[in-house]
């Protein structure tokens, strides 16, 4: 499954979620310009997943539609690479991963098959967009939008923690 989304500049309101020929295929509700709280909604406007921070945690939790938590992503350290791990509960582990200055993402399971990957198409003077591209059914394409910018958060909270020391 091909979907295209993006995170809103100011980090509140509805942006849509369209699919490989351009249609309405959901939309990402991002709840509050203080919080980092998220809703993903399906082509028929059900709730798919949620995403937000715990309280006092960096992990982003993934809950399902009906409030279950189905999964939870951390960073990695790492050197040259971007790397985060994303555990699927009851699902498996899987590893997201780019190179330090690419916008292009690879997600594997744990025997290092491709899950999905995606890619970052904008985003300096404009709220990020993606492009997702799932190969794999144990996480659904909407859990991984959630996953996604749950990631995009993670990283603003690294940058905002460097920019203020």
């Amino acid at each position: 499954m091909k979907l295209y989304f993006r995170d809103n500049f100011f980090n509140a309101g509805v942006t849509e979620i369209m699919n490989g020929a351009g249609e309405r295929a959901g939309e990402v509700d991002l709840r509050s310009l203080l919080g980092s709280g998220l809703d993903v909604y399906g082509a028929d406007g059900s709730l798919a997943h949620s995403g937000g921070f715990p309280l006092l945690s960096g992990k982003w939790g993934v809950s399902g539609p009906s409030g279950e938590s189905v999964g939870q992503l951390r960073a990695r350290m790492s050197f040259l690479t971007k790397r985060f791990e994303y555990e699927a509960y009851g699902r498996g582990v899987y590893e997201i991963e780019a190179g330090a200055f690419s916008q292009e993402y690879r997600i594997a399971d744990e025997s290092g098959n491709p899950a999905a990957e995606f890619v970052k198409v904008s985003g300096f003077f404009e709220a990020s967009a993606y492009a997702l591209a799932t190969y794999d059914d144990a996480v659904g394409a909407y859990e991984w939008v959630a996953v996604i910018l749950g990631m995009h958060e993670i990283q603003k909270r690294r940058r905002n923690a460097q920019n203020t020391m």
